[in-house]
């Protein structure tokens, strides 16, 4: 990969996202930035762990059908990611406009694969509709920076229970015919679906106790 023909498109607290060419493909490289406040052999064992963990992340959501970028080559020694460039627009920006029946189709969809993801022990760890792509009616998971694989029920449920949250903050109006929708493809993927979602209105409960708590 050459350098200057790198684009930066999005840099982050922890990585940095650009468009670059590799064997003759125009590509996205996440690339884990170097933190000075931390010790320089323990910054580079946690940015090559963390680089290792999204690429198998990401691989093994793809092999349980899952669409996430495909990837072309991990770079452990320079903590970079270089994958498939999605040039799609994200859920967040486009998710106002959708009339209900496209809608009810995206999310149907979104419950489904994140089911696949939590059947195969995959938490997303950053659910939000910043992190799902709308390309040609298909849609895309991306920035599993935040993921690892746990097979607790308490560790999906957290992970749906943030991604309802975010949709409430983001598209509030619509929140409700979002979440049904969710639900409607989870079940229909993650045979565990009732014990997740018990564990979400648990999640939910203590959250509301924690926040009457604070306000007496």
């Amino acid at each position: 990969m050459r350098n200057r023909k790198m684009e930066i498109i999005r840099r982050g607290a922890e990585a940095i996202l650009y468009i670059d060419c590799f064997e003759g493909m125009k590509v996205l490289v996440k690339e884990r930035i170097k933190k000075s406040y931390r010790l320089e052999a323990l910054d580079k064992k946690l940015r090559v762990e963390r680089t290792r963990r999204e690429a198998n992340l990401m691989r093994e959501a793809r092999k349980v059908g899952v669409n996430t970028p495909q990837i072309f080559h991990v770079d452990e020694e320079n903590c970079k990611i270089i994958m498939e460039l999605i040039d799609g627009k994200r859920l967040k920006d486009i998710l106002d406009s959708m009339n209900e029946e496209m809608v009810r189709k995206i999310f149907v969809e979104v419950g489904k694969y994140v089911g696949k993801m939590h059947a195969a022990d995959i938490i997303h760890g950053d659910l939000t509709t910043s992190n799902i792509l709308v390309k040609d009616d298909k849609i895309y998971f991306i920035d599993f920076g935040l993921g690892y694989f746990s097979n607790r029920i308490e560790d999906k449920g957290m992970d749906l229970s943030l991604f309802k949250e975010s949709i409430r903050a983001t598209h509030p109006n619509v929140l409700n015919l979002c979440w049904q929708n969710i639900v409607i493809g989870y079940k229909q993927t993650f045979i565990d679906c009732e014990k997740v979602f018990k564990r979400v209105d648990e999640i939910e409960k203590r959250a509301r106790y924690v926040e009457r708590s604070a306000k007496d």
